[in-house]
């Protein structure tokens, strides 16, 4: 007989009272073994989120857990316990000690006024009688474990390269190495999470999670908006943690191709249920229900080239027959692209440099970092180009400079011709109209405060001042009808509409003043795959209809390559290759481009419908 960890039966999760309850979770029944990974796979609300807070017993009100049972048996030769029947007391015992999470948002996990350090040694001396100084080596070792403190071989080598760099060649004594060896340790426990990036908060909170060795890990969309190689890396951390303690992982993600590569067995979730559960193979090569086969089909690829994408909703109409999926043929690429390079580029870049001042980590005096350093590209009219690379590359730097959103420190842009670098605000100014940006995360790029009809009509109000209002009204209405939202959505507000729907509301208030050139800045990252295709879709729709432009930047190989006609690869500020998207991808020359392929999760079968 199988160990089993965690045994979860007809689970049913509600939320509101009388007429407004709703049901998140619906009769769900599964369960882990020791060892094993379990992916839930679903899109936004489709109850995978709540699951796992039901098992932590972290289901607060308005919600509650309306029925079933969960079983956890966090050592083989232990009796199973009903975690629902626990008080909250005695499930404080088994939260954090027995039963980790690693939640979705890392951010908003870590409290940032106290220390990366501080933290993780408060999670180890809630759960273990461990001193100061005992507690502040084992957080020392857990980030060691999980790779952000390098071995102390490493850190070894580094300081006496860094010394003798610094004192004429001459090494340090043993005492000063090691003491420069601590200092580095110390350097990182006493950072605050703003000074960490998304992958190194991501693996703060998985050293929290495994602080005490639990016998179970819940992973809740932990590589969402991570690049490809910092997710790699995380996926690789886990299954090594898995490995190294015997671990059992619940891993939850709307992304397929990670479960393909992680998981033994999965669960598909719509609507508060499991529709399909089995192994990875028998799920990914026989998807029996329509919502599975829609989401295996709505994730661009990179073995071939659609015209649209596929949506979930084309499967579940249950009226219409599967829907077909039209190939862009490589000839009609050539062809294309040849047709956009025959007109003179809307966009010229040239040895641009964008510099920030930051102090060194050994104190050295002020100098400055290259974010984006001697980039030259041009943009042809109606073309997209992707510009693709890992987080801190400089990506977002540069879409900003194109647009002189922020100063350049070298270089110039045209646009049209024009040069627009070190023009004052007051003639940027009419350029604005023709240049517009969608940015990655739709919930802060809407002012709360704001209806939806007064976000989309801003920047007419601002840039044609003269324009009746009733005219402003017409347009927006217009911009919502073609984004594909009910134009009575005006007097509604940003928090009554999904991630998707936002996007989609950024998109018409970046067509308002029928721009030339779109900066689309990772702005289908946080989406769901299913919602992204309808807005990448949307987006190629829209460029036909418009002629516009677009620098679609993404850490998403795949989904520039749909998009792009050229693919640009950054990396530490440079642009490391540049070529046809279908030649790039087929014919890397640059090491990196290589690095980049090879982290994009390729466990997805090439024929799956």
């Amino acid at each position: 007989m199988a160990d089993v960890v965690l045994t979860v039966q007809d689970l049913s999760v509600r939320f509101g009272r009388g007429d407004a309850e709703s049901t998140a979770v619906d009769r769900v029944s599964f369960q882990v073994e020791r060892g094993q990974t379990l992916g839930i796979v679903g899109e936004s609300g489709s109850g995978k989120s709540v699951t796992c807070l039901a098992v932590m017993g972290l289901i607060s009100a308005p919600g509650q857990v309306t029925g079933g049972r969960i079983e956890f048996m966090a050592r083989p030769e232990s009796d199973p316990i009903n975690l629902l029947e626990l008080s909250a007391q005695e499930m404080q015992g088994v939260r954090g000690a027995q039963i980790g999470m690693v939640f979705q948002e890392p951010m908003s996990s870590l409290n940032p006024v106290y220390t990366c350090g501080f933290q993780i040694i408060e999670a180890l001396r809630q759960h273990q009688s461990l001193s100061m100084a005992a507690a502040r080596r084992q957080a020392i070792a857990l980030l060691q474990d999980v790779q952000l403190i390098p071995r102390d071989d490493v850190l070894s080598e580094q300081y006496i390269r860094e010394w003798q760099q610094e004192n004429g060649g001459s090494s340090p004594s043993p005492e000063q190495l090691q003491h420069g060896i601590n200092d580095t340790k110390r350097a990182f426990l006493d950072r605050y999470p703003h000074q960490l990036s998304g992958g190194q908060i991501q693996r703060v909170m998985i050293a929290m999670a495994m602080a005490t060795q639990p016998a179970l890990l819940l992973a809740d969309e932990p590589t969402t908006a991570l690049d490809v190689t910092v997710q790699a890396t995380i996926l690789r951390l886990l299954s090594d943690l898995q490995k190294k303690y015997q671990l059992s992982l619940i891993f939850v993600t709307h992304d397929l191709g990670i479960i393909a590569e992680l998981a033994d067995r999965v669960a598909v979730m719509y609507q508060g249920a499991i529709v399909e559960s089995g192994s990875v193979s028998q799920i990914f090569r026989e998807p029996r229900h329509p919502y599975t086969r829609g989401l295996l089909a709505c994730r661009p690829r990179l073995d071939q080239r659609l015209k649209i994408l596929p949506t979930v909703a084309d499967f579940l109409d249950a009226a219409a027959s599967p829907p077909s999926v039209e190939e862009v043929s490589e000839d009609d690429q050539q062809e294309r692209l040849a047709q956009l390079q025959r007109r003179s580029p809307l966009v010229e870049v040239e040895h641009l440099r964008v510099l920030y001042p930051v102090r060194s980590a050994w104190g050295q005096p002020k100098r400055y970092v290259a974010a984006v350093n001697d980039v030259s590209f041009h943009i042809y009219p109606g073309e997209t180009l992707g510009l693709v690379g890992e987080s801190g590359c400089g990506k977002t730097t540069l879409g900003r400079a194109v647009l002189q959103l922020i100063p350049s420190s070298g270089g110039q842009v045209r646009f049209q011709g024009e040069r627009i670098t070190g023009l004052s605000r007051q003639q940027l100014r009419q350029f604005r109209q023709k240049m517009q940006i969608i940015f990655q995360d739709p919930y802060s790029s809407l002012n709360p405060r704001l209806t939806i009809g007064e976000a989309v009509m801003e920047p007419l109000r601002i840039h044609q001042p003269k324009t009746p209002k009733q005219q402003h009204i017409q347009r927006v209405e217009y911009l919502l009808e073609r984004v594909g939202l009910d134009p009575k959505i005006l007097r509604r507000y940003p928090h009554e509409f999904s991630g998707g729907q936002r996007q989609r509301l950024c998109i018409a208030r970046a067509l308002a003043l029928q721009p030339q050139l779109i900066v689309c800045d990772e702005s289908v990252s946080a989406l769901d795959v299913s919602v992204q295709a309808q807005v990448l879709n949307l987006l190629k729709e829209l460029q036909a209809e418009f002629n516009l432009t677009y620098l679609f930047i993404s850490h998403d190989l795949s989904v520039v390559k749909f998009m792009g006609d050229r693919i640009m690869v950054m990396y530490a500020g440079k642009i490391e290759e540049l070529a046809a998207a279908e030649e790039l991808y087929r014919h890397p020359q640059a090491d990196y481009t290589k690095k980049l392929i090879a982290a994009i999760p390729a466990g997805i079968p090439t024929q799956v419908l």
